[in-house]
C-alpha cells in the first residue's frame, strides 16, 4: 500500500509522521524541564531552608531555569526525532549522534545525578536517625536535647546537601565537555579574597560555631540579642534570624552579638511585682496569693507548665505609696508568658473578692496660710 501523496506547496518535512515526531519531543522536552525544576527546587530549599518559600527570586529562578531547559532540550531533542520519522535533514543532531551521546555521557549524568540526590537523602536521613534516636523521651532535660539537636541537624543538612550537589554540578560540567578550569581557578581566587579581606565574614562564620556548638542558643528559642527580643527562627552560620511580637524580622550576623539572653534554656522564672498599700496586711496577701497559685497548680490545663509551686521572694521595695512583694514561678520554656498572665488575672479577682485594693498615684495637696 502506498503512503498518501503530499499535497501541493507543503513543505516536505511537514508531514503527519514529522509532526507526531515534532510532538513527541516537546512532551519528552516538557519532562525534562519539569525535572530539571524540581531538581534545582531541592537544591534551593536545601540551601535557603524556609526562607525559599518566602523569596519570589527563588521561584523566579526555577521558572527561568525551567524554560532555558525546555528550550535546549527541544533544540536536542527536535532533529533525531524528525530523522526517526524519515525527515532528513542536513543540519543537527541525528538520532545515531543523540543514541551515541546518551549512552555514554548521557548515562553517566544520569548516574551522577541519581548519586548526588541519593547521598543527599541518605545524609539527611542518617542525620534525622540520629536526632530521633539521641532524643527519645518526654522529659525536660529531653526536651531541650531535642532542641539542640534540631539546630545543629538542620544547619548539617544544609551543609552537606550544597557541597553534594557542588560536587556532582562540577562532575556533570565536566561530562559535558565544559571546562571547569576557570570555576576552580576562580573559587580559589574567591577564597583567597576571603582569607584576606572578608575578616567580617570569617568572624561571623566563627562565632556561629561556636554559637551552635556551645549550645547557646537553639531554634524556637525567646532571646534577647543586642537589645532586640523575639523568637529564633533560623540559626546560620553567618547569621541569625529574630521575629518579634509585632512579626517583624531581625537578622543579625553572628560577629555583631554582643550580648545575648536566652530567656528559654532548660526552664524559665515569671517574676511577678505586686503593689499593696501600708495598712494592708502582707502576712495575708501572701497566703492569698499562694492559694491562687495552688489552685492554678491544680488546673490541667496549666498544671504541665508549672515545674515547682509560687516561690515568695518577700518585700522588694517601699514606694511613696505602696510596699512592693515579689514572688515568681518556675515553668517550662516558653510556657512562663501563658502561666503569668493566668495567674495575674486570678489574683486580681482574688484581690476584689477579699476586698484588697492595689494603690494607684496619690498627690497630697498642703494649703498654707
Amino acid at each position: 500500500m502506498q503512503a498518501p501523496a503530499q499535497p501541493e506547496g507543503v513543505p516536505s518535512f511537514l508531514t503527519v509522521e514529522a509532526v507526531a515526531a515534532f510532538a513527541l519531543a516537546a512532551l519528552a522536552a516538557v519532562a525534562i524541564a519539569l525535572l530539571v525544576g524540581s531538581l534545582v527546587r531541592r537544591l534551593l530549599l536545601a540551601i535557603e531552608g524556609e526562607r525559599f518559600h518566602t523569596q519570589p527570586i527563588a521561584h523566579a529562578t526555577i521558572k527561568a531555569v525551567r524554560r532555558v531547559t525546555f528550550v535546549l532540550s527541544l533544540l536536542v531533542l527536535t532533529f533525531p526525532a524528525l530523522d526517526l520519522a524519515g525527515v532528513n535533514l542536513t543540519v543537527g543532531l541525528h538520532s545515531e549522534d543523540l543514541t551515541r551521546w546518551t549512552t555514554e555521557s548521557g548515562a553517566r549524568i544520569l548516574l551522577l545525578v541519581l548519586l548526588a540526590f541519593a547521598a543527599n537523602r541518605f545524609a539527611a536521613s542518617v542525620i534525622r536517625n540520629a536526632e530521633h534516636e539521641i532524643a527519645e523521651g518526654d522529659d525536660l532535660k529531653t526536651t531541650e536535647r531535642r532542641k539542640r539537636l534540631h539546630t545543629v541537624g538542620a544547619t548539617s543538612r544544609r551543609f552537606f546537601s550544597i557541597l553534594i550537589w557542588s560536587a556532582a554540578t562540577l562532575m556533570v560540567l565536566r561530562e559535558l565537555d565544559v571546562d571547569i578550569t576557570p570555576v576552580l581557578t576562580g573559587a580559589g581566587i574567591i577564597g583567597l579574597a576571603v582569607g584576606f579581606g572578608a575578616q567580617t565574614l570569617v568572624k561571623d562564620i566563627i562565632s556561629g560555631i561556636f554559637l551552635i556548638a556551645e549550645d547557646q542558643i537553639r531554634l524556637g528559642d525567646a532571646a534577647d540579642i543586642n537589645g532586640i527580643g523575639g523568637t529564633v527562627e533560623e540559626i546560620n552560620l553567618r547569621t541569625i534570624v529574630l521575629r518579634d511580637v509585632e512579626g517583624v524580622v531581625h537578622t543579625i550576623a553572628n560577629g555583631d552579638i554582643r550580648t545575648l539572653s536566652n530567656k528559654s534554656k532548660d526552664f524559665s522564672y515569671y517574676v511577678i511585682d505586686i503593689g499593696v498599700g501600708y495598712d494592708d496586711d502582707t502576712d495575708r496577701i501572701v497566703e492569698i496569693v499562694r492559694q491562687v497559685a495552688g489552685e492554678l497548680m491544680q488546673d490541667p490545663g496549666y498544671a504541665a507548665s508549672i515545674l515547682e509551686p509560687l516561690e515568695v521572694l518577700g518585700v522588694d521595695a517601699f514606694k511613696a505609696t505602696e510596699v512592693t512583694l515579689r514572688f515568681r514561678i518556675k515553668t517550662l520554656p516558653l510556657r512562663q508568658w501563658d502561666v503569668g498572665r493566668e495567674l495575674r488575672r486570678r489574683i486580681k479577682k482574688a484581690f476584689d473578692a477579699a476586698g484588697i485594693q492595689i494603690p494607684g498615684p496619690q498627690m497630697t495637696v498642703t494649703l498654707k496660710k
